[in-house]
């Protein structure tokens, strides 16, 4: 199955996490940019920027807590 980006919402957790790993996208502070508009972009392109590198293999799923 191919992995996919994918907003998880629970109690004390909501993020953007790995639909195939325990992967999970942690932002750098503070978010940069001129406008509003340009620091979503700049967030944004972090986010696929990330995502596209990480190595599956590399976060293994936590099996007592799965997101």
């Amino acid at each position: 199955m191919r992995r996919k980006l994918v907003w998880v919402e629970k109690p004390n957790f909501q993020r953007w996490t790995c639909t195939e790993c325990g992967w999970e996208f942690n932002p750098s502070w503070p978010l940069v940019g001129k406008t509003i508009e340009e620091m979503k972009e700049n967030f944004g392109q972090q986010l696929e920027k990330e995502f596209a590198a990480h190595v599956c293999a590399e976060h293994p799923r936590d099996t007592k807590n799965p997101h």
